[in-house]
């Protein structure tokens, strides 16, 4: 007889992926707010002897929270989302409950979306819709009210060049851009010597009209040298790693970049220090900046990048980058996140691997 296992969903991350669980004759409850529930009812439920419990970057999966899972019997925590800056992997690995998350079937999504974001900052696309909208565009003329920037033959800086950097890269090449490419943790030569013999047979077929170029320069070099810069980094803080990430984007590394330039930021909120890059902004050190992503979220009210004096320069968006249907909704473990999420809860629960180290989409697999 199949056990019938229990599972509390903290967030609807999609019906159609949800009911595969159904269809096992398994216990799902789904909080249905759009607001994340308190902690308090997340660990209501651990404690009450769920197996599963599927989760959102909005809930903190602590040390509290895993323990009781252990003294509960909680077999496996699957986030929905690729980071998991809310989980406590050490709580995790201490009490020996796996997690998982939805790396890969995000990938071009959020390339993607750095790269409109981008356009959309440089091409300056809000403000000129927003004129029309309250009717305040007069005219046509040649330089007023403002002009924006090109991003066709401009040089764009990518930090990191994992899943999400390459994929940005290989955009960055269709519109003729050269690419600085910098990477502290893993170098992927092979990749770089791939985009440039393309870059070679465009230029020889007529297709682009220069010879483009791409290669790995010094953090600092990528910072003077590029029109834009997009951020493609896991959040490390001090203590963490070698090369920490948290505040990457300073006053000092701000100043650095042209006054031209425009950064741009999918990877993770506190890479980038807001009060420095609202003042690089206000002082003209950059000309403009993108935003998905923030070191606190929602932006709260009082955040110095709210200053009106930033609407042109500035384009802030809502955690939106995986936010496209078949990123965000699709059953498919090979297509979606909440398929990706669904199968890692079917796929420890069942043991299908032997081990939860095993299981394709688990984290801490040091742990087991």
């Amino acid at each position: 007889m199949t056990e019938r296992y229990r599972v509390f969903a903290t967030c609807d991350i999609g019906q159609e992926a949800l009911d595969r669980l159904r269809q096992k004759g398994w216990d799902l409850e789904v909080y249905g707010q759009i607001e994340p529930p308190p902690k308090s009812l997340v660990l209501e439920k651990v404690k009450g002897g769920v197996d599963a419990l599927i989760t959102t970057l909005r809930d903190k999966i602590d040390e509290e929270v895993f323990a009781a899972g252990r003294a509960a019997k909680l077999k496996v925590v699957a986030q929905d989302a690729v980071g998991f800056d809310n989980i406590d992997r050490a709580a995790a690995n201490k009490h020996k409950i796996p997690f998982s998350n939805t790396a890969d079937v995000l990938t071009d999504a959020t390339a993607e979306f750095a790269f409109l974001i981008m356009g959309c900052a440089a091409r300056k696309t809000w403000p000129s819709e927003q004129m029309v909208r309250e009717r305040t565009w007069s005219t046509w003329h040649p330089w007023h009210p403002w002009l924006g920037d090109e991003v066709t033959g401009k040089t764009v800086a990518v930090i990191g060049t994992g899943r999400i950097g390459k994929s940005f890269i290989k955009k960055a090449v269709g519109f003729d851009m050269d690419v600085l490419c910098h990477d502290p943790v893993f170098q992927d030569h092979r990749f770089v010597e791939s985009v440039r013999r393309i870059l070679e047979l465009r230029h020889r077929e007529g297709l682009a009209p220069r010879r483009q170029a791409i290669e790995y320069v010094a953090f600092e070099e990528a910072l003077k040298r590029a029109d834009f810069v997009t951020l493609h980094v896991a959040l490390t803080r001090p203590g963490e790693s070698d090369w920490p990430t948290y505040h990457l984007m300073d006053e000092q590394r701000l100043k650095m970049m042209k006054p031209t330039a425009y950064l741009v930021n999918t990877s993770r909120g506190p890479v980038v220090d807001e009060n420095a890059l609202a003042k690089a902004l206000l002082e003209g050190w950059i000309a403009g900046a993108a935003l998905d992503v923030f070191e606190n979220e929602p932006l709260p009210p009082d955040s110095p990048l709210r200053d009106d004096r930033l609407k042109l320069k500035l384009r802030v968006f809502h955690h939106f980058a995986s936010a496209a249907r078949a990123t965000r909704l699709s059953p498919d473990p090979d297509v979606g996140m909440a398929g990706r999420t669904v199968q890692a809860v079917i796929d420890v629960l069942e043991n299908r691997y032997g081990s939860p180290g095993k299981v394709p989409y688990v984290v801490n697999k040091e742990a087991f």
